[in-house]
């Protein structure tokens, strides 16, 4: 029975059977001996195979092997020399599934990450992008463990939708109608009507809304998948097509939102950490030093919590020269950010209570008319991780910041029903998955933590 090499470094001893199945990383021939080093993929580190001329079929599938082969291997453990590991296999039947071609570009040498987005249907091949992707997999399965464990209720929230959540734009269109010759209207506007849905429609950028009504029946709801934006950025921050976290919880105010949030950023970092050692030991060598020990300072140290006005109070008293310049009413920057949580503060902060002209419509109102009740998680490293905010329940007041934002109420009829019928507190947050895999692993190009990269003027692969 063919076994993980990760299952094989970690539950074998020497005289066992052992067969894998996998990818030749390198392989060394002489006149005595082969050796060859096989990953499949399941950890960081290779298995050492060792065949000997004495196989019956050693010229026709050992000597071809080279970098990139696809092979199956069958033999006996045997207690290796190597520091690296304890246990290698000698051969006993070594069989070549897949060749490569002299052209084959992952060779063992260090390639650049903006060679590899070229070639992303090889990259998770290699050390990095493998690691990254064992992460991936890791933190998405405790954010599913967390919430399960306290009674969340998935949604799967629609992809196609008529809203923009947000009221924000950068919207992709979805359509079936031909662009080149689209019905027209009496006027001579393209006919909507005549449309797949028979409106206009597109993708979603954010599944909020819909957990919300959601939440509204079954008290406790989260959503995770895919949403997109349109916007036409090109920095290292920003992906096209991107994987959103969204629980949405009934019954819950600023202060209790906060306390959970901070409960799921050390949960699910404390399971990447239990789970993925080697690879955030590779990280921590070979992509950023500090990325241990700023995930142990997360877990272990108690969240800070001030209000968005006291932030800036302490950013005008800082005497620091900041590229943007601090002001209430103004965004904070990722340089706010960071000096906020690695210098003053020196640990998680979560801000709350920002300015209501510079949140989105449906952010509780604050009694002061100046603020909302939304919140932000700045970590060390890299800033903002999570936003969130009490979701305006009160249907007078959420009329108004409709018509404030400038948005049509007839679009938000039915979230405007949610504040009709059985209407209580409510609220929630958004973690942006990719930033918390490239926070996690310390990559310093989004592009380079989610499989295929979307983003303006390229969705290969």
């Amino acid at each position: 029975m063919f076994r993980t090499v990760r299952d094989l470094l970690a539950n074998s001893v020497a005289g066992e059977p052992a067969a894998i199945r996998g990818w030749v990383r390198t392989a060394r021939h002489s006149k005595n001996v082969s050796f060859l080093k096989v990953n499949d993929g399941s950890c960081m580190a290779d298995l050492q195979v060792v065949a000997s001329p004495d196989l019956s079929d050693y010229a026709e599938a050992v000597l071809p092997l080279a970098t990139g082969c696809a092979v199956a291997i069958e033999g006996v453990l045997a207690t290796s020399p190597g520091k690296d590991q304890s246990v290698e296999i000698q051969a006993s039947r070594v069989e070549l599934v897949g060749g490569v071609g002299p052209d084959y570009p992952l060779q063992k040498k260090r390639h650049s990450f903006e060679f590899l987005r070229t070639i992303a249907h090889l990259r998770p091949r290699t050390n990095t992008l493998g690691a990254v992707f064992r992460v991936r997999n890791a933190a998405s399965r405790a954010i599913h463990e967390f919430f399960q464990e306290r009674d969340f209720l998935l949604l799967h929230s629609p992809i196609i939708t008529a809203s923009d959540a947000e009221g924000a734009g950068d919207l992709f269109r979805v359509t079936t109608l031909d662009p080149l010759a689209p019905p027209r209207s009496e006027a001579g506007e393209p006919d909507a009507s005549a449309d797949f849905f028979g409106r206009p429609t597109y993708l979603t950028v954010s599944g909020q809304l819909e957990a919300e009504i959601a939440a509204m029946a079954m008290s406790r709801v989260y959503t995770f998948g895919p949403t997109f934006r349109a916007e036409n950025s090109n920095t290292s921050r920003h992906l096209a097509e991107f994987w959103m976290v969204e629980p949405e919880v009934a019954f819950c105010d600023l202060s209790e939102l906060s306390v959970l949030v901070e409960e799921f950023l050390k949960y699910v970092l404390q399971r990447i950490l239990d789970r993925c050692s080697e690879d955030l030991a590779f990280f921590n060598q070979r992509i950023d030093d500090t990325v241990l020990s700023s995930l142990q300072h997360v877990i272990e140290t108690p969240f800070e919590r001030i209000t968005y006005s006291e932030a800036v109070s302490l950013l005008e008293e800082s005497g620091e020269n900041f590229e943007f310049p601090v002001s209430w009413g103004a965004d904070l920057q990722s340089e706010h950010e960071r000096w906020l949580t690695e210098k003053r503060i020196q640990r998680p902060v979560v801000v709350t209570d920002y300015p209501r002209e510079i949140k989105a419509f449906y952010m509780y109102a604050n009694d002061d008319e100046r603020t909302v009740a939304a919140l932000d998680v700045l970590v060390p490293r890299i800033g903002e991780i999570v936003g969130g905010s009490q979701r305006e329940h009160r249907l007078d007041v959420l009329k108004k910041r409709i018509a404030e934002a400038g948005l049509p109420e007839e679009e938000y009829w039915w979230y405007l029903d949610l504040r009709r019928y059985g209407s209580v507190p409510h609220a929630g947050f958004g973690l942006g998955f990719e930033r918390l895999v490239q926070y996690v692993t310390g990559m310093a190009n989004i592009r380079d933590v989610i499989p295929f990269p979307r983003v303006p003027g390229s969705a290969d692969f």
